[in-house]
C-alpha cells in the first residue's frame, strides 16, 4: 500500500518543500492552494492524511478541518495542521476541531516526516486490529501469533526480522528508508546503525529463500516490498 497525502498551503515554497520531502519518502502527494481546491481534491480522491495550513486565502484551515470532521466519509481522515501560528490558543482550537497533530512554521522537514509517519502508523495499527494477517502469495505473516510461514511451513524469524518483514509487507509497493525502519522496529533504542538494517535484511532474505526476492533494495534509500505476486 502506498500512502496518499493531500498538502494544502498557499505558500509555493512551503508547498514544494513538503511535496518533495514526502515524495522522496515514498508517499503519493496531491497539492492544493485554497480551501475550495482542497475540498475538491477530497471529493475526487481518497488521501490517507491531510497536511493543512491554517491560513488560506479563501477560508481558514479550521473551517476545512470542521468540514472534514462533519462528513461521515471523512470523519476518520487524519489531519496534520501546518501553520505559522504558534500561540497555545491556536493549537487548542486545532485539536478541539479534531486535528491529529500540529506543526508550526518554520519547521524541520525531518520533524514533519516523522509526525506524518507517526500518524499513519497509528492509522495502520488501527486497521491491523481488524486484520492481523499479512499475505503475499504463499508467504503468510500472522501478526497475532508472531509466526511466519511459506507454503504452510514455518519460517523461524528473530523479533527484529519479523518486525522488518511486517513493516514492509504492511506497505507493499512503498519505499521505506532505513531511518523509518529503525524508528518502527527499534524505536527508542539508540545503538542502531544503518548497517544494522542491511545485516538483518540479508539474513531475512536468506530465511525467506525464493520469496526473499519480494524485498527490493532501493540503492541509497532503503527497501520496498513487492506490490503483488508475480503472475
Amino acid at each position: 500500500m502506498t500512502w496518499r497525502v493531500l498538502v494544502v498551503d498557499d505558500e509555493p515554497d512551503i508547498l514544494e518543500l513538503v511535496r518533495l520531502n514526502l515524495m522522496q519518502s515514498g508517499y503519493e502527494v496531491e497539492t492544493a492552494t485554497t480551501g475550495a481546491e482542497a475540498l475538491a481534491c477530497l471529493e475526487r480522491s481518497s488521501p490517507n492524511l491531510v497536511v493543512l495550513d491554517l491560513m488560506l486565502p479563501d477560508r481558514p484551515g479550521t473551517e476545512i478541518c470542521r468540514q472534514i470532521r462533519s462528513r461521515p466519509e471523512w470523519s476518520e481522515l487524519p489531519v496534520l495542521m501546518l501553520t505559522a501560528k504558534g500561540e497555545e490558543i491556536d493549537r487548542v482550537v486545532g485539536f478541539e476541531l479534531g486535528a491529529d497533530d500540529y506543526v508550526t512554521k518554520p519547521f524541520s522537514p525531518r520533524e514533519l516526516l516523522l509526525r506524518v509517519q507517526a500518524i499513519l502508523r497509528r492509522t495502520q495499527s488501527a486497521g491491523e486490529k481488524q486484520s492481523s494477517e499479512l499475505r503475499h502469495g504463499e508467504l503468510v505473516l500472522d501478526l497475532d501469533r508472531h509466526r511466519c510461514s511459506i507454503r504452510g511451513s514455518e519460517v523461524v524469524l528473530t523479533a527484529k526480522e519479523f518486525g522488518l518483514l511486517a513493516a514492509l509487507m504492511g506497505r507493499p509497493g512503498r519505499v521505506m528508508t532505513r531511518d523509518q525502519l529503525i524508528d518502527e522496529v527499534w524505536g527508542s533504542e539508540v545503538n542502531v546503525t544503518l548497517r544494522t538494517i542491511d545485516t538483518h535484511m540479508k539474513r531475512l532474505r536468506e530465511k525467506l529463500g525464493a520469496d526473499g526476492t519480494f524485498i527490493d533494495t532501493i540503492r541509497g534509500v532503503g527497501y520496498r516490498f513487492a506490490e503483488r505476486s508475480a503472475a
